[in-house]
């Protein structure tokens, strides 16, 4: 069956075409604001995923200090600092779980109030009828992160508490039901992020989603970092391709699974050098950190931080030399995405994208086909 919104989903893509203006400006070398950030507001997490590289970034003598500096009103500054300099989108995802902030539901109501697209990716086990109540409304789409169909392999993968699995499939039927009762157009979908030795939750999530009643399940790649510590081997993908077909066969008219199949059958190796997508699509950490993607938050890498939206605000980030001195660095000869970055990063479609552009292999085009949902998170 085709599902309705299949050519309006891109789950496996970008949208920077549908942003030819930013792109022509950024070409001409001005000064533009990301069109989405992918952000945390905490860097705690209630579970401790066996894929997650957080686990190798977060010095836990620092979270309570962070936690004091995160307040309200610094990322209130954050957020409307975004809106008035032209960011589109924020993700609330990142190297903490965001629900675990106790400004989670004031900083989605904040953003949306600004004019932003706001969307959440979370464990989703801290939320309750109650807060969803509260942020629906504000969210362009709600993402649940379930690597596990099953509540014994959920409780391996995810190495959290017994009864968690059923917390979160309790609420993703909340969710459901906020959004059919108050007929929100706000997407709502799983994402099993597929480690080798995962394979066989592919099937029982495509199943999870069609009974939860969600819009889609997206099956995506594991990205590792610089160092390879996650031990991800990309080649054994290539051994999966009729399971994870299979799992897209459960689509329906009204639900859709999808793997995310350039990334997956990528091998894990990029055909460009430079980092351009930052200039797009930035992040900020749970600690105030502004850096041009998770990667590179740690201590090893900071030569490109940018600044902390706790010391300064994100506009003087924004409009500083440094900030111009990492995007450019990146940019550089001296930089090789191919061997000082992880795999398949936030950027990875964007970065291809914009190679092509700048060496000549395209050119900007009107976008093609059916306009997508979600187009500003890019």
């Amino acid at each position: 069956m085709t599902y309705k919104l299949e050519n309006k989903l891109d789950l496996d893509g970008h949208k920077l075409a549908w942003h030819k203006d930013r792109v022509e400006a950024w070409l001409n070398g001005e000064l533009i604001a990301p069109i989405s950030m992918d952000c945390a507001i905490t860097r705690m997490c209630n579970h401790n995923c066996v894929f997650c590289l957080g686990q190798f970034r977060t010095n836990k003598k620092l979270l309570a200090n962070e936690i004091k500096r995160m307040n309200k009103d610094v990322i209130y500054r954050f957020l409307d600092d975004a809106a008035e300099i032209g960011v589109k989108a924020i993700s609330w995802v990142g190297d903490g779980e965001n629900t675990c902030s106790p400004h989670f539901s004031d900083s989605i109501i904040r953003g949306k109030q600004n004019g932003l697209d706001i969307a959440v990716a979370t464990n989703g086990v801290l939320l309750n009828k109650e807060i969803l109540e509260q942020i629906m409304l504000s969210l362009t789409y709600i993402r649940f992160n379930v690597s596990g169909g099953e509540p014994e392999r959920y409780q391996e993968i995810h190495r959290c508490k017994d009864g968690d699995f059923e917390k979160v499939c309790s609420n993703i039927e909340v969710a459901v039901k906020i959004k059919r009762d108050k007929k929100l157009e706000t997407t709502i979908g799983l994402q099993m992020v597929l480690m080798p030795n995962f394979i066989d939750q592919a099937i029982p999530i495509a199943k999870l989603g069609l009974k939860l009643g969600v819009d889609y399940s997206v099956i995506k790649h594991c990205s590792d970092d610089e160092g390879h510590r996650l031990g991800v081997d990309y080649s054994k993908y290539f051994n999966f391709i009729d399971e994870l077909k299979k799992a897209e066969s459960f689509s329906t008219d009204d639900y859709l699974v999808k793997v995310k199949w350039s990334k997956v059958l990528s091998g894990g190796k990029r055909t460009y050098s430079k980092c351009y997508g930052p200039a797009f699509a930035i992040q900020l950490s749970g600690s105030g950190l502004i850096a041009p993607c998770g990667m590179l938050f740690t201590d090893k890498y900071k030569k490109f931080h940018m600044g902390n939206i706790a010391d300064m605000s994100f506009k003087e980030i924004w409009k500083s030399e440094r900030y111009k001195e990492v995007l450019d660095s990146l940019a550089s000869g001296e930089f090789d995405a191919r061997t000082m970055c992880g795999t398949l990063c936030l950027q990875h479609k964007i970065n291809e994208y914009l190679s092509d552009l700048k060496e000549g292999k395209i050119r900007i085009m009107e976008p093609q086909g059916e306009k997508p949902i979600h187009i500003n998170f890019i």
